[in-house]
């Protein structure tokens, strides 16, 4: 993949926010996670996403974690900022602070909540892609925000020269491979069960909060593919599956699994950490998956 279908490259961790025990930022905590990231295989960090726990952080914090993070991984590593929120003013103030603080790209999800109608979603990602100069990547997860980006309207936004790429979490693998094949627009997988399914069909790559724990073995996925070893991309990808299940489809957030198999510090309320039985579940999922992989 060459780095105008990959904008941000092609393996992207939607990177956990480490606290301190007591709950504050730890920024130095968050830089060593993002060089350990960068180590084991990640093209590219997005920060402040969901899994980054952006609804409880200050737009302070935000910054002050961009700028850690920078710092730990240096100018050559990709760094794409969620300013996503339901309210177009601050989203754009958001987005104008990533920029001044070293983002490469933002990630923008669709607001929330109230639920506007696609001619408002177009104008609110329009909005934000004029008042920077850095690229946006879409977030379309309508099972969070209640709303879609439907396809019709990425491929008007398409058009700005600014909007590059879709994480999708959309579930639509009809409509998405519709709209790859009829733009430029990268697009990610934002969910682990189609990062090789969506990869194939033309796709740029994920954006994954598994990636927080096993970045190696979701990127040799794509290696296996790219090299053109659809089986042992298929049989990689299979290995992959119970942990991915665990973290993502459990029931609990993937912020809350992916910290409990981590030493990044308490998950911020409303969340609350995973239980035990919850916790020893993804502990022996893990070391099944280093085992069979090495």
């Amino acid at each position: 993949m060459t780095a105008s279908v990959a904008p941000f490259g092609r393996a992207l961790c939607a990177m956990v926010t480490p606290f301190t025990a007591d709950g504050d930022l730890d920024l130095d905590a968050a830089g060593k996670h993002a060089a350990d990231l960068v180590a084991d295989g990640c093209d590219g960090l997005v920060l402040s996403g969901t899994t980054g726990e952006s609804p409880t952080t200050t737009d302070a914090e935000k910054t002050a974690l961009l700028r850690a993070v920078r710092e730990a991984v240096g100018d050559g590593v990709p760094l794409v900022a969620g300013v996503g929120s339901a309210d177009t003013r601050h989203t754009v103030q958001l987005a104008q602070q990533a920029e001044q603080a070293g983002a490469d790209g933002l990630l923008v999800v669709t607001p929330y909540y109230s639920r506007p109608p696609q001619a408002a979603v177009e104008a609110h990602f329009g909005r934000v892609a004029d008042a920077t100069g850095i690229p946006l990547m879409l977030y379309d997860i309508p099972g969070r925000t209640g709303t879609r980006i439907e396809p019709a309207t990425l491929l008007r936004l398409a058009g700005h020269p600014r909007i590059v790429a879709v994480k999708d979490c959309a579930y639509d693998l009809l409509g998405s491979t519709k709209v790859i094949g009829a733009t430029s627009l990268a697009y990610y997988s934002g969910c682990e069960e189609l990062n090789l399914p969506l990869y194939a069909v033309g796709a740029a790559g994920y954006v994954s909060t598994v990636a927080n724990v096993a970045p190696r073995q979701l990127r040799a996925v794509l290696d296996a593919f790219d090299a053109g070893d659809t089986a042992e991309a298929a049989r990689l990808n299979l290995l992959t599956v119970p942990l991915a299940e665990l973290m993502m489809a459990s029931g609990l957030p993937g912020t809350v699994t992916a910290k409990a198999l981590l030493d990044a510090g308490p998950v911020r309320e409303p969340l609350q950490p995973a239980g035990r039985e919850a916790t020893d579940g993804l502990r022996r999922a893990y070391e099944e998956l280093l085992a069979a992989t090495g």
